[in-house]
């Protein structure tokens, strides 16, 4: 795949650089109290299996700005991120965004335009639902005056103090993967035949999961999932020194990394690296997984399918 472009936009303190810090540098979230406003125009290039660069707008740019060449940016990107503080009055974001969307359009009509309603954590929930409605019926609003209201426009609730920002990232790069329609089916095939009940294919790196099954995404399944992911490379950071003095030796080998745990709720979570940046995590019944053998050969079948599907990479 080439290499995808991500804008983050937004307001002064808005978010914007805590998010790619605990996103893609495990940065603790407490700590980006001290992150100091982004003054330029930052490129950062995220080499893992979704190769991409995130570039971070500052939030007193002007996008009408005679200094940025904005055509030539913005032409080649995938998707812009504008961020928006629901704690502070965001009526100067929203009339940003209103401006942004209609500039950006006009230049490339196939971006993917995504709306994080940040820092939520501090809101109850329905203070959050109504927040979403109101930017989101105020967004619509403002574009359908100036002729845009066919625009397809996502909104997010998101808090880097929780899962939700790895989930918001998620449906973002997944808009971004072509191969996306042929993995989803491939996982729904692979739970029907499994008796799985939930599958995800992670970015390790990042947490991110690049694609899922059709059942519905439920939180609980994902954080439980995502933890499984930082457990094991916690573990592998500990005990992996053989695993690396043996990829030293063999370049091209696959590290298949695999883990199995076995919940107090009757449930199995099941980890299998795919390849170097992918891995498969599985929710499976106790009961179903009596079939320990049949799920390790479609296991097998699935990661060889994978494979094959992102050989291009």
């Amino acid at each position: 795949m080439k290499p995808k472009r991500i804008i983050l936009m937004g307001l002064r303190r808005s978010g914007k650089s805590s998010i790619q810090k605990v996103v893609f540098y495990k940065m603790p979230p407490n700590e980006t109290l001290f992150l100091e406003s982004t003054a330029r125009l930052t490129q950062e290039h995220i080499s893992s299996f979704i190769d991409f660069s995130v570039w971070d707008f500052p939030g007193q740019v002007d996008v009408f700005d005679a200094a940025f060449d904005f055509e030539s940016i913005f032409i080649q990107v995938g998707a812009l991120i504008f961020v928006i503080d629901a704690q502070d009055d965001y009526l100067d974001a929203l009339a940003r965004l209103h401006v942004t969307v209609a500039r950006v359009v006009a230049i490339n009509p196939n971006i993917c335009i995504e709306v994080f309603i940040h820092k939520v954590d501090g809101l109850s929930d329905e203070f959050k639902i109504d927040t979403q409605r109101d930017i989101q019926q105020r967004t619509q609003d403002e574009l359908a005056d100036i002729g845009l209201e066919n625009v397809p426009i996502s909104f997010h609730l998101t808090s880097i103090f929780d899962h939700s920002i790895f989930e918001a990232f998620s449906r973002v790069i997944q808009k971004l993967i072509p191969q996306l329609p042929t993995l989803e089916n491939l996982l729904n095939i692979f739970c029907a035949n499994s008796l799985v009940e939930k599958a995800y294919v992670f970015d390790v790196l990042s947490k991110i999961y690049i694609a899922t099954d059709s059942s519905p995404v439920d939180v609980q399944s994902y954080e439980i999932c995502s933890d499984f992911i930082d457990v094991i490379l916690d573990i592998g950071s500990i005990y992996g020194g053989a695993r690396q003095k043996h990829s030293e030796r063999h370049p091209d080998a696959l590290d298949e990394t695999s883990s199995i745990i076995r919940l107090s709720n009757d449930l199995v979570l099941v980890l299998r690296e795919m390849n170097q940046y992918l891995a498969l995590v599985c929710i499976i019944r106790a009961d179903n997984f009596k079939k320990s053998g049949l799920i390790e050969y479609n296991v097998q079948c699935l990661q060889s399918a994978i494979q094959s599907l992102f050989s291009s990479k």
